[in-house]
């Protein structure tokens, strides 16, 4: 399986790159710490060679010997979770995902996250958005760039144009409580949003339709 050109997103104290695999169109997205050279992985969604060989190239992001220490998997859904055991079995990084969802993932965790938690690296530190609706333990992750915008990597919870699937009306308001609660009303409209699926968006740019999405239930 082939994936496309990956994306480099330059900040001050990491890099981001990201890929798209499979026929889904799932965003694999890689942190590296320019000082550090820790590496943090979102979602191992498919195509583990095409992340094995993201991974390699983000070794040149850094100015010290790059180093895989996390996965993170925003949620338990199979399409975001097909390279996770080839991955991980190839690494000696840790695993972790959403508390809610630990039970619904086949590869074992070594970690779980609940709303307000934070993973502390070296070189950077990530918080944690539970956002539940999606699957019961969906989670979205944040960085905090001490010189621009936040990044929130949302999962299938926010996409631009909408929030993602649920299977019932209570299922949607829960989402679209936790989307507008934790994010919306915390974040400033220059936030930008990384999804699991597609291109970025900001916080601002979908401000303005959540009135639209809670008439819509969708």
């Amino acid at each position: 399986m082939i994936a496309t050109q990956t994306e480099v997103i330059e900040l001050s104290e990491i890099t981001i790159r990201r890929i798209s695999v499979s026929d889904m169109d799932n965003n694999v997205y890689l942190l590296t710490s320019k000082e550090h050279g820790t590496q943090v992985l979102i979602d191992a969604a498919d195509d583990a060679r095409a992340i094995a060989g993201m991974v390699a190239a983000g070794s040149t992001d850094c100015n010290d010997w790059a180093n895989l220490q996390l996965i993170i998997t925003t949620h338990s859904h199979w399409d975001h979770v097909r390279a996770l055991g080839s991955v991980a079995s190839h690494s000696e990084a840790m695993t972790a995902c959403g508390a809610a969802d630990e039970d619904d993932i086949d590869v074992p965790m070594d970690l779980t996250f609940n709303d307000g938690d934070t993973a502390e690296l070296d070189g950077f530190e990530l918080e944690v958005i539970e956002l539940r609706g999606h699957t019961p333990g969906s989670i979205a992750i944040v960085y905090r760039d001490p010189h621009g915008p936040d990044h929130i990597f949302s999962g299938d919870s926010l996409f631009p144009g909408g929030l993602g699937k649920t299977n019932s009306p209570e299922d949607f308001r829960q989402l679209y409580q936790d989307v507008t609660e934790r994010i919306f009303d915390q974040f400033q409209d220059d936030t930008i949003v990384h999804p699991g699926h597609g291109k970025p968006t900001t916080v601002g740019a979908e401000r303005p339709q959540l009135e639209e999405w809670k008439q819509r239930g969708w």
